[in-house]
């Protein structure tokens, strides 16, 4: 293969697992990562870029609404480097936000709409966030952050403004505070169209700032660069050229039901819309109903990314063969917790194509997929990406494993992040000589198809969303007559993993389990709380203090057995 010197063939034996089409390695763009808008926009300038509930915004109008918001962003004081949360569902103007904060030289820091001011206010502590774009709904509640920490800059839109037909809200209307700007004016008095005069170091500067777990459990800012989302970008593209290749720029879609807070609904979502000339299609949450009608009023999707949840729920309900929802959808990219094998042949049965894959904040949400004309292995994430090297190592020796045997994964890719934001320690732990500890255990076989087979970390996925159990512990240990915490993940067949938490109770206690669930969901989002909560007289420790979850754990799944 062209530009690979035969070590490296030798090292990337998987490369032999590739689909015919796909380059091995890739010559990336020097330039940010939102000029990729400004191409598309200038060649395609009448495609639609987005589609909410039927109403459409171009390619060229895309841009032209981001540079301007980017000037306007400027003119308020934002300047290259400053911190811009966007705390909104899936919406026109999150595609909007998206593109504009990185023309402006901003850096973009996700945030969950579903989080209580309390969680919001340690990552604003933590990555300075001087501006947050959200929307009506969420008034209230960033009022009482505001009144936490200090943002200079706060804008709010109502959803239903960028749907054809709807009455655009005025700030009197959604009761917009004093000093805050409405969404929908800022934009329209932000007349400059001439895209930014700013000068980047694409390896360097930051782009995203996505909030992960790390190795310990507490949330850090994975500090994605520009370099980092083109890679991902231009790779995806790549892989997806086998498919995208037979469909004409003007019929293609892709879904946006991932939340795009999340890293996977971002890059995949509404960054990878734009580097395939695809229409984002958007839905502001999941409901498999509106899933459906949407795309019954579709010609096409040609590609989904999903999590298990979503497809069992898809593949359950009775529309979708009525629909002959197969006939309308290329391919599923399932991502984020393994898809059963009940699942996939109940798929595979109704003509869909699922492609699995896997990725981390850290890895800008992509690193290794299953080739989409390749051998399809069930329970494989497939293999590694174009430019990506990755090495199966004993956790404690740190030596390679022979393939078959289970270790950490540890890659090393252009789309690896730069470190944790403002963390050095805990960036030196996780990336070692330009390699990543990802704490997934997976072994790899002689195709190079790789098997997530555990995981290092405690991490729940329940309902394709993360959940760090010591931030749950966190939470119930507030309460002033718990003594102890362990939360673990119990295997749902639905939502993948359930929430639940054990707790020992001070001498004299009188809350009960209702109370500690009623609790945690004062101070939690819904979906982290846990579902159940069990009090036990004391919690299995070791000698050194350490929780020991897995006697929990192991404990619940021989109950389910019995059951």
């Amino acid at each position: 293969m062209i530009g690979l010197t035969p070590e490296i063939m030798e090292k990337r034996f998987w490369l032999k697992s590739f689909d015919n089409y796909t380059k091995p390695t890739l010559n990336y763009p020097k330039y940010p990562a939102h000029e990729i808008l400004h191409i598309i926009a200038s060649t395609n300038p009448d495609k639609a870029a987005t589609d909410f509930y039927g109403t459409e915004i171009t390619y060229w109008d895309l841009n032209l609404y981001a540079t301007r918001m980017a000037n306007g962003l400027i003119d308020a004081g934002i300047k290259k480097g400053d911190r811009v949360g966007i705390l909104l569902p899936n919406c026109p103007q999150m595609v909007i936000s998206f593109w504009a904060i990185l023309q402006a030289g901003g850096v973009i820091v996700n945030l969950n709409p579903m989080y209580k001011p309390e969680e919001l206010k340690g990552m604003i502590e933590k990555t300075g966030m001087t501006a947050l774009i959200t929307f009506d709904g969420l008034i209230s509640g960033v009022q009482q952050l505001c009144q936490m920490v200090d943002i200079p800059f706060v804008m709010v839109t109502k959803l239903t403004d960028y749907i054809n037909g709807m009455k655009v809200s005025t700030p009197e209307e959604i009761g917009l505070p004093a000093g805050w700007h409405h969404f929908s004016q800022f934009l329209a008095q932000s007349t400059n169209e001439a895209p930014p005069a700013i000068a980047f170091n694409v390896k360097e500067d930051a782009a995203v700032l996505q909030f992960t777990g790390g190795t310990t459990g507490t949330p850090k800012a994975a500090t994605l660069t520009h370099s980092n989302l083109l890679a991902a970008l231009f790779t995806g593209n790549e892989l997806g050229m086998p498919i995208s290749q037979f469909i004409p720029i003007e019929r293609r879609n892709i879904m946006g039901v991932l939340p795009c807070f999340h890293v996977f609904g971002e890059i995949c979502g509404i960054a990878m819309s734009a580097i395939t000339v695809s229409t984002f299609v958007i839905l502001p949450r999941f409901d498999v109903d509106e899933f459906l009608t949407t795309m019954e009023r579709l010609p096409h999707v040609w590609f989904f990314p999903a999590v298990a949840t979503m497809l069992g729920a898809i593949i359950a309900h009775p529309r979708t063969k009525e629909i002959n929802l197969a006939k309308k959808l290329a391919i599923i990219n399932a991502g984020a917790a393994p898809c059963s094998l009940d699942l996939l042949k109940k798929a595979r049965a109704m003509g869909l194509i699922i492609v699995e894959g896997w990725g981390m904040s850290e890895t800008t949400s992509v690193g290794i997929t299953t080739p989409f004309f390749g051998v399809k292995k069930p329970l494989s994430i497939g293999v590694p990406y174009p430019d990506a090297e990755v090495k199966i190592i004993n956790v404690e020796t740190e030596e390679e494993m022979p393939l078959g045997e289970p270790g950490e994964i540890l890659m090393k890719s252009p789309m690896v992040m730069k470190g944790y934001w403002n963390d050095p320690e805990e960036t030196a732990k996780q990336l070692k000589d330009g390699w990543l500890h990802t704490g997934d255990i997976a072994y790899q076989d002689e195709d190079g198809y790789i098997f997530i087979v555990d995981r290092a970390k405690d991490l729940i996925i329940a309902g394709g969303y993360n959940i760090y159990p010591q931030e749950v512990d966190n939470v119930l240990m507030q309460h002033p007559q718990v003594v102890d915490s362990m939360t673990i993940g119990i295997p749902d067949e639905y939502r993948g993993e359930t929430v639940k938490s054990f707790v020992q109770l001070m001498e004299g206690a009188t809350v009960n389990e209702a109370d500690l669930i009623a609790y945690s969901r004062e101070h939690l989002a819904a979906y982290k709380a846990p579902r159940s909560i069990e009090i036990r007289p004391v919690l299995p420790r070791s000698a050194t203090g350490k929780a020991m979850k897995r006697i929990l754990r192991e404990e619940e799944i021989a109950k389910m057995k019995k059951s």
